[in-house]
């Protein structure tokens, strides 16, 4: 039983040590703020919105893309749409009698999912910058302004932003992407980021290449290209977007679950990036890898050796255990956990990522590498709080 426990404790210690290191990089350096030389300038831009079904919030976006604090004169709007509930006719007519900014519709016969939407609209950007945002997600007056000053940089090619606000109010999401910005952050003053944002993300022209057709991460997987050809891609945390979560418990797991996939089929495409492309491949991409690839496998492990262990150790009362996680995670899942929060945020987290191991591993064994088309479903629930 001793071997056991120092097995369970080990394990515990071995979980913990990288983000114990991590912890001591960001103290130690305690980085803010954007690593770019940043300096205000006004290049052409070009804002990509996918539209897919949209008819209900469509023109609160484009409300809110217009009244961005930019010169309209230097923006184009390209909107990129598949809908069939006349989603494309209330783009046009909005802009009906405006005569800035430019409007480039690209209308879609069929539906072919969001990675070759994006491709065909980034081709047709025709500005200096290019910004890519969600329907389903609100931006900063500024961000666009913040944004172009961070790509002044002559090393900087991307940049995304921050989730300032979770719309919905879901301490769950909240407390994950606090923990995110920190890491995020740390990152991009190490070399660059990782994750980058559908809600805001702005890109150079020049530096954008096609993303893969079934990609599920194509926002972060454009970042990830980006920086293999010698782009630097940086998270500032004063670029703010807004984006609503969901509420139900069972449809954020659905949510994060698709996310996580999309995160861990894109490290393992490009796992020959290791280790290569300085600092990016040496530091951020391994502390990747640790906390979506290896770590849940550990924490999964773990909880069940220390339920295994209770069991075999106590009997019957050894049930506590189980009982104990299980009442955790339903406590967390209502935010209700009060200053424990961010915990299971971080637990959240990891099991969405074990999760979306396994149905990766198991579509593998299947022969099936295409666990999904790529594709996205608007949720209503989603759209009231916007609305």
């Amino acid at each position: 039983m001793k071997r056991f426990l120092e097995a369970l404790f080990g394990l515990l210690a071995l979980t913990g040590l990288p983000y114990l290191i991590y912890l001591g990089v960001y103290y130690l350096r305690r980085p803010s703020g954007t690593p770019a030389n940043t300096w205000p300038r006004e290049p052409s831009v070009s804002i990509v919105l996918p539209t897919y079904n949209e008819a209900a919030i469509v023109e609160s976006k484009l409300e809110e893309l217009v009244d961005l604090d930019y010169p309209m004169a230097k923006v184009e709007i390209v909107v990129v749409d598949s809908s069939d509930d006349g989603t494309a006719e209330l783009v046009e007519s909005f802009f009906t009698d405006r005569a800035e900014p430019q409007l480039t519709l690209i209308r879609e016969d069929e539906r072919r999912g969001l990675a070759v939407a994006l491709n065909e609209a980034y081709a047709a950007a025709a500005n200096e910058v290019v910004v890519k945002t969600d329907c389903d997600s609100r931006i900063a007056p500024d961000a666009v302004r913040r944004a172009v000053a961070n790509l002044a940089d002559p090393a900087v090619a991307a940049v995304t932003g921050r989730n300032a606000e979770v719309l919905g109010d879901s301490e769950v999401e909240r407390g994950y992407r606090d923990i995110q910005t920190m890491i995020q952050v740390l990152e991009s003053h190490i070399d660059s980021t990782l994750i980058f944002h559908g809600p805001f993300s702005a890109f150079e022209r020049d530096a954008i290449v096609p993303v893969d057709e079934d990609s599920l991460a194509d926002d972060t997987e454009l970042a990830l290209k980006i920086r293999r050809n010698g782009g630097r891609v940086v998270f500032d945390p004063a670029i703010h977007y807004r984006e609503a979560a969901h509420s139900s418990f069972g449809k954020r797991r659905e949510q994060k679950d698709r996310r996580a996939m999309g995160l861990l089929r894109l490290l393992w495409r490009h796992r020959d990036a290791l280790g290569r492309h300085g600092a990016y491949g040496r530091v951020v991409l391994p502390f990747n890898w640790w906390f979506m690839v290896v770590s849940p496998w550990l924490v999964a492990t773990g909880l069940a050796l220390a339920t295994i262990g209770s069991l075999a150790m106590l009997g019957p009362l050894g049930l506590a255990t189980p009982a104990g996680i299980l009442v955790f995670t339903a406590l967390g899942s209502r935010d209700a956990l009060g200053p424990l929060q961010p915990l299971y945020s971080l637990l959240d987290t990891q099991i969405s990522l074990f999760r979306a191991s396994v149905a990766l591993l198991r579509a593998r064994a299947d022969g099936d590498d295409e666990t999904h088309d790529g594709t996205w479903t608007p949720d209503e629930e989603l759209r009231e709080v916007l609305q």
